[in-house]
C-alpha cells in the first residue's frame, strides 16, 4: 500500500537548518526508533496518526500551497517507512527542494541526491548517541548539514571531537542547536566565539516566533 503513517501536515516558517526562515511545508511523519531524552515532539511518537495516501499528500499541497516549493520531511523519523521514498519521488517530480530531516541512525544511502539531508549526530546527554550511524557522513555533501543538539559542555566538547575525527566540516555543513529550554543560547554562542571556528550557531527560530 503507498501509504505513510502521518502525525500532522501543515505549512510553517522553516525554523532551523540550511532553509532557515523560508515558509514551509511540512510533513511530519508518525513513528521514531530513537528516544532522545530532550525530544521535543513526542506526540510524533506517541501521539495519534492518520494513515495517508502519497497521492492525498501531494494533492494537499497542490490545493492549498503550490507556490511554496519548500517541502519538509521530519518526524519522528521520516526513513522508518520505506514509502517515503515514494513521496520524495512524488515531490522532486513537481520540481521542490525536499529538505530531510533525520536521527542518523538510519542509512542514507537510498536518498536521491537532490534531497537536502539535515542529519543529527546525537550527542550524549541524548543517551542515543550508540545509535549515531557514522557511515551516513560518506553521503553528505555542502548542500547539506550536520546539527549537533547541544545540552551543556560536555556535549559541545563530543561535537567538536566528532568534527575534528570525522573532519566534518570539510565536505557538509555544520550546526550547533543548544536543547531547549535546557541550554541558554547565549551560553552556547559564547563557547562557539570561545573555539574561534566557523559553525553555525542555530536558535529554533519558529519557538521564538511561538509557532508550530
Amino acid at each position: 500500500m503507498d501509504k505513510l503513517k502521518i502525525s500532522e501536515i501543515f505549512l510553517s516558517i522553516q525554523g532551523e537548518g540550511p532553509f532557515i526562515g523560508f515558509p514551509s511545508f511540512f510533513v511530519r511523519v508518525f513513528g521514531c526508533n530513537l528516544d532522545c531524552s530532550w525530544c521535543d515532539t513526542p506526540q510524533a511518537k506517541k501521539g495519534s496518526f492518520k494513515n495517508l495516501e502519497v497521492s492525498q499528500i501531494i494533492y494537499f499541497w497542490e490545493k492549498n500551497y503550490h507556490s511554496i516549493p519548500y517541502i519538509t520531511l521530519t518526524g519522528g523519523e521520516p526513513l522508518l517507512q520505506s514509502t517515503i521514498y515514494h513521496l520524495i519521488d512524488s515531490f522532486l517530480r513537481k520540481d521542490c527542494i525536499i529538505i530531510l530531516e533525520t536521527n542518523g541512525s538510519i542509512s542514507l544511502e537510498e536518498v536521491p541526491k537532490e534531497v537536502i539531508k539535515v542529519m543529527d549526530i546525537k550527542t550524549p546527554s541524548s543517551n542515543m548517541e550508540k545509535y549515531n550511524l557514522y557511515e551516513n557522513l560518506k553521503f553528505l555533501n555542502t548542500k547539506d548539514a550536520i546539527k549537533f543538539v547541544i545540552k551543556d559542555r560536555y556535549d559541545f566538547e563530543f561535537a567538536l571531537n566528532c568534527i575534528e575525527r570525522y573532519q566534518i566540516s570539510y565536505y557538509t555543513q555544520v550546526i550547533f542547536s543548544p536543547a531547549f529550554p535546557l541550554l541558554n543560547p547565549k551560553t552556547l554562542a559564547e563557547w562557539i566565539l570561545e573555539i574561534k571556528k566557523p559553525f553555525r550557531f542555530q536558535v529554533q527560530l519558529h519557538k521564538i516566533v511561538g509557532i508550530k
